[in-house]
């Protein structure tokens, strides 16, 4: 790993890449896409907010006239619109060199998804789980192509309950939620990889945490409004972690990345560790199962 701070002069040139971000209309979503940009890829704003999604193209444009972006609609919380998002790119697409799985949703109150799942779990590993399924094999046959998932720190309280997925029998608690689909992001990433590994394709995948960054996604939390300007980096050092799970030439399946300083709260993205229980694999294998079955989307692999 090198030893200076890594940052965006490090990325290499994209162009001739096609990447997609979701969650791309705010925060570390924003950036990451409109850094890729102006590194040359084109870069599809996957987002559930049509004007949002305007508002961030067309800032993009105003900042780099000659950025090549492209705004289409993602509801990560609803199946069909997964499903119509990854139909509609691969009309108009025959490559996808990097999926950055960055939407996400943060302890809101209790809500399901449009599918009936509880909707942090849902919006947060369920949703870019089809998702990522349903583009693989446009990523299986592009070269040297990556997946990005972007988990939280929040993974350590992480432990899922596979008795009650949806919060149906127990109190809810929304941090505990938030934990849980977080390290199912982990779940997924190391699985994933085992699966490329011994079907020996060639596509990385890795993963990342913004450490505590000033985004939207704070908006259900009074104490986190209070503490987060304290401590924050700004979303475009926060975007850092996943440019560098998502573009670092050094980087190897499973790799998770994260910022450098105290408990890996701020600072400059660096390999980091996720705890001992997201490397269960019995628990990845039993999830993955879950995944498949309750989405539909069966990975081809």
């Amino acid at each position: 790993m090198k030893s200076h701070q890594w940052n965006i002069n490090c990325i290499p040139d994209q162009k001739g890449g096609i990447v997609i971000v979701t969650g791309s209309s705010s925060g570390i979503g924003y950036e990451a896409a409109r850094i890729l940009a102006d590194k040359n890829a084109e870069v599809i704003l996957a987002v559930r907010n049509d004007q949002k999604g305007e508002n961030a193209l067309q800032k993009i444009k105003t900042q780099n006239k000659n950025a090549k972006v492209r705004l289409m609609i993602l509801d990560l919380a609803d199946l069909q619109s997964v499903k119509g998002f990854t139909g509609e790119f691969k009309q108009k697409y025959d490559q996808l060199d990097l999926l950055i799985n960055n939407a996400g949703v943060m302890i809101p109150p209790y809500t399901k998804t449009k599918d009936g799942f509880e909707l942090q779990f849902g919006t947060n590993h369920l949703g870019p789980f089809a998702l990522t399924g349903l583009l693989l094999d446009l990523i299986q046959k592009t070269k040297n192509s990556r997946i990005v998932n972007v988990s939280s720190s929040a993974h350590r309280y992480g432990k899922i309950n596979f008795d009650d997925m949806n919060w149906e029998k127990r109190s809810y608690l929304k941090w505990r939620a938030y934990g849980d689909s977080k390290i199912a992001n982990l779940y997924f990433t190391y699985e994933l990889k085992r699966k490329f590994e011994k079907k020996q394709v060639h596509t990385i995948v890795t993963a990342a945490h913004p450490g505590v960054t000033t985004t939207e996604l704070q908006r259900h939390s009074r104490f986190i409004n209070f503490f987060t300007p304290l401590v924050a980096m700004k979303s475009a050092q926060g975007a850092l972690p996943t440019l560098r799970a998502a573009t670092d030439q050094d980087a190897s399946g499973g790799d998770y990345f994260g910022p450098d300083g105290f408990m890996q709260m701020r600072g400059y993205p660096v390999k980091v560790n996720s705890n001992k229980r997201s490397h269960d694999k019995e628990i990845a294998k039993k999830l993955w199962e879950l995944s498949e079955m309750l989405t539909g989307v069966r990975y081809q692999l």
